[in-house]
């Protein structure tokens, strides 16, 4: 099959194409290289497989997008990771969060209504849609908050709150992508994603706190907490992701016009610091100091995704377990360090 993957220099972009070029597919990456890291990303890609494919594109402008469809194309699917993704950034410069990840899907969709081959559109949404989930009640333990009743977590019936810029954009683009299903019978998946971790993570303080945690620890850069550390998310191997893109693939005829809450689920939940540290300092062999701040607007106290759904529609299953990743994670941070 032909994979064009927006944002394909990325952190998961340059996973998925890693693995479906080790697989044998055809695979563009069209990134506008912006994102600390995508260089490596790309250079790394281009050493393992000289059979990729690149081009630089903003999904910002519409007509490079329509370019770059016709040059590379007919594509099967198409893979849209391409996005503004930190909360804060978002807070600080809600337009260009707007344009990115609000405009820059609404022209994906449009480019692709215009294809004759209807190609598959998997679109990487947020679990920021679903805002702080405060109505739900949320309990305080010594470790950790908890849902006070969902024991399994969220689920896609629960009610979408966008509550910053970031959640905002994100959540139109989700919207939008499931109505031109609905509308216009393109084959869209919209996932909600958790907390995604893994190799070539470039992560930062506003961003990717595991990866950001990892790279400072080894680093020995100073590590400060925001909030008090018991927001609890559900970690994801980027591995476990890559395994359900390629099961929506698969199963098109039940995934299209579908929405996925995409997470570890409760089996891998963990607080971000109170429970996640420990395990880090146990891998590293060291205790790390800390700093604390104030509560970052936007920040969940608990996310914890219900991925029943995607288990029944598409027989996926988180399989990387959190003290595995982090053990992974660190001897990839320690390999790299150099360019991190």
């Amino acid at each position: 099959m032909n994979y064009l993957i927006l944002g394909g220099a990325g952190f998961i972009g340059s996973n998925l194409a890693d693995r479906l070029l080790s697989e044998g597919e055809t695979v563009v990456i069209a990134d506008n290289f912006s994102r600390r890291g995508s260089i490596h990303n790309l250079h790394w890609l281009r050493n393992k497989h000289p059979q990729l494919q690149y081009t630089h594109l903003d999904v910002r402008h519409r007509i490079d997008l329509q370019n770059v469809l016709a040059a590379y194309g007919p594509f099967d699917v198409v893979v849209h990771l391409a996005a503004q993704v930190a909360v804060t950034t978002s807070v600080t410069d809600p337009q260009s969060d707007f344009t990115i990840n609000a405009l820059g899907t609404f022209n994906v969709l449009e480019a692709l209504r215009q294809c004759d081959n209807e190609p598959i559109l998997l679109f990487a949404s947020t679990n920021k849609v679903y805002g702080g989930m405060e109505q739900n009640g949320i309990i305080e333990k010594k470790t950790r908050y908890e849902y006070e009743s969902l024991k399994d977590g969220i689920d896609e019936s629960f009610p979408l709150d966008f509550h910053s810029p970031y959640g905002c954009s994100k959540g139109c683009a989700d919207q939008y992508v499931r109505d031109y299903a609905r509308i216009y019978g393109l084959k869209t998946v919209v996932f909600r994603q958790s907390a995604i971790y893994g190799p070539r993570q470039f992560g930062i303080e506003d961003q990717g706190w595991a990866a950001w945690f990892t790279i400072a620890a080894l680093k020995k850069t100073p590590i400060t907490i925001f909030g008090d550390g018991k927001q609890v998310r559900d970690l994801l191997w980027v591995n476990d992701l890559v395994d359900v893109y390629k099961r929506a693939v698969d199963r098109i005829d039940r995934a299209a016009g579908e929405v996925y809450n995409i997470g570890g689920g409760a089996e891998h939940s963990v607080s971000i610091w109170n429970e996640f540290g420990p395990m880090l300092e146990k891998e590293l062999g060291e205790t790390l100091a800390i700093s604390k701040d104030g509560w970052r607007p936007g920040d969940q106290k608990v996310c914890v995704m219900n991925c029943a759904k995607a288990q029944s529609h598409l027989d996926w299953t988180p399989k990387t377990g959190v003290e595995e990743g982090i053990k992974q994670l660190v001897e990839w941070v320690r390999k790299n360090l150099a360019i991190l």
